[in-house]
């Protein structure tokens, strides 16, 4: 049987079926949906992917900062740097292929003082040992000529052309949905508990019963050393480090035209202000370690640093709108590079520590960790093609269904715009409810569509599209569970 030949389920309540799968992912974020999905391309496999939560990308793959990275500052040698550069260039295919809005808008790191400025060359050389030689330094003139709203002082910038901006969500929904239709069963509130082995198999205890399977995959991102622990390894500790963002309106995006970051510390990439490819502007993300893995909170004295430094940057842009704030946690460890590793007694596969770049880089780490599997004893055939996917554009720079006239003389719901901040019409969240992977969520319906996601954050649609949305949910529980014949506009 080929992949293609039977559609995998998605379930969200009830037992989970009682049977005994090939492979098991543990986390379905943007990594571990890449994972389901390149397994999926092996004939021959019975797979599941299993979250504790109820949606996919539900974790730090919603909230990060959404850039298409090219590795340029990773540390070189390492695992990582290798993951991202190849990553990068399947992504950007993969993208293209499969409708995610990615704009390729270019970096400038900028010195604001002497010792930025001679961290420069140091920055370039790493680039090029990262196998980037794009790169350059450029003088304080042609920042100012690039960047003329930028704030006074820069004394140069490193210029890095191949960073790009992405759509984390319509990513991590992509490859999910690739997996279903090839197969795959996608099981959501599904935490798993405890892990034992018996019988040449792993039995996960799980919030809805056991699920059984051959091999196992640990790709739960925050809580990957708790899976970790759980067969037995205490090879890392994930200390969840919370970014706060500040999205700014849609009428700051002619601010800038670069992706704009500060030379990087310890900690991470630091405070940047970059466009989205939704049309608005993003400033920060903080770098805070904490305790707590459930802390997605904002605080005012985060929001106040943001501004701090978003002044320095960007002056004009505390003059515009604030349109929302959020915070992500990122899975940091106590190491520098990716914990990805296979223990082949066991038939387990770690993948942890996956940082900022880990939507760059995911593909590769799902190819990477097929490899593994093979390692541990998988009998793997050879990858074939999936059936291509086409997913509903987000984007700004590209046409929205409501401006596609084609469209809407096919079928006016595409003309019948429901939340009016972000142009968002009807026959976009009807697709996305009978979508093969359905949202299960106001929230992920947001993700799905950036309906209730503009300037009043709701106020004025928000009973419109609840309405909508109950009442996919009330079809959803009356169809087939796959949703597999399901289409998006550019499908139809």
């Amino acid at each position: 049987m080929t992949p293609s030949e039977r559609p995998g389920r998605v379930t969200r309540r009830g037992a989970t079926p009682d049977t005994t799968y090939d492979v098991t992912v543990v986390g379905a974020g943007v990594v571990g949906t890449a994972i389901a999905r390149e397994l999926a391309r092996r004939p021959g496999l019975r797979i599941a992917l299993v979250d504790a939560a109820n949606d996919v990308g539900e974790g730090t793959s919603k909230a990060n900062t959404a850039i298409l990275h090219t590795g340029f500052d990773a540390v070189p040698g390492s695992l990582e740097s290798r993951l991202v550069r190849e990553g990068q260039r399947h992504l950007t295919a993969y993208a293209a292929e499969s409708g995610i809005p990615v704009e390729p808008v270019g970096a400038l790191l900028i010195a604001w003082d002497e010792e930025q400025l001679a961290a420069l060359p140091r920055l370039l050389d790493k680039a090029s040992r990262n196998g980037y030689d794009q790169a350059r330094i450029i003088g304080p003139e042609e920042v100012r000529a690039r960047e003329p709203h930028l704030g006074t002082g820069a004394r140069g910038a490193l210029d890095v052309p191949g960073e790009s901006i992405i759509c984390p969500w319509t990513t991590t929904l992509a490859y999910a949905t690739q997996a279903v239709r090839a197969g795959v069963d996608l099981h959501l509130n599904c935490r798993a508990t405890v892990v034992s082995q018996s019988g040449g198999r792993h039995e996960l205890t799980t919030d809805r019963g056991i699920v059984r399977t051959r091999y196992l995959v640990n790709a739960a991102g925050l809580h990957a050393d708790t899976v970790d622990r759980l067969l037995g390894h205490e090879d890392f500790t994930v200390t969840p480090r919370r970014g706060q963002l500040i999205v700014f309106d849609k009428f700051a995006r002619g601010l800038l035209t670069h992706i704009l970051l500060p030379v990087p510390t310890a900690l991470g990439k630091g405070v940047l202000v970059a466009p989205t490819v939704y049309g608005n502007v993003l400033l920060g993300p903080t770098a805070e370690d904490l305790d707590d893995k459930t802390a997605t909170g904002s605080s005012a004295e985060g929001i106040a640093a943001l501004r701090e430094r978003g002044r320095r940057v960007l002056p004009e842009l505390l003059d515009e709108e604030v349109t929302a704030v959020y915070a992500g946690l990122r899975a940091a460890t106590e190491h520098d590079d990716y914990r990805i590793s296979a223990h082949k007694e066991q038939r387990y596969v770690t993948v942890g520590g996956i940082r900022s770049t880990g939507l760059t880089a995911s593909l590769a780490i799902a190819a990477h960790v097929a490899e593994l599997l093979a390692t541990t004893g998988l009998d793997l055939a050879e990858p074939g093609d999936l059936a291509p996917v086409r997913m509903p554009n987000l984007g700004e720079a590209f046409p929205r269904p409501y401006q596609r006239a084609d469209l809407v003389a096919a079928d006016p719901a595409y003309g019948a715009v429901v939340c009016h901040c972000e142009r968002v019409t009807r026959g976009e969240i009807r697709d996305a409810l009978a979508g093969t992977v359905p949202p299960g969520s106001l929230d992920g319906l947001r993700r799905r569509t950036r309906a209730r996601g503009g300037h009043c954050q709701g106020f004025h649609c928000g009973a419109a599209v609840r309405e909508l949305f109950e009442q996919g949910e009330q079809s959803t529980k009356v169809s087939s569970p796959s949703r597999a014949g399901s289409r998006c506009p550019d499908e139809a």
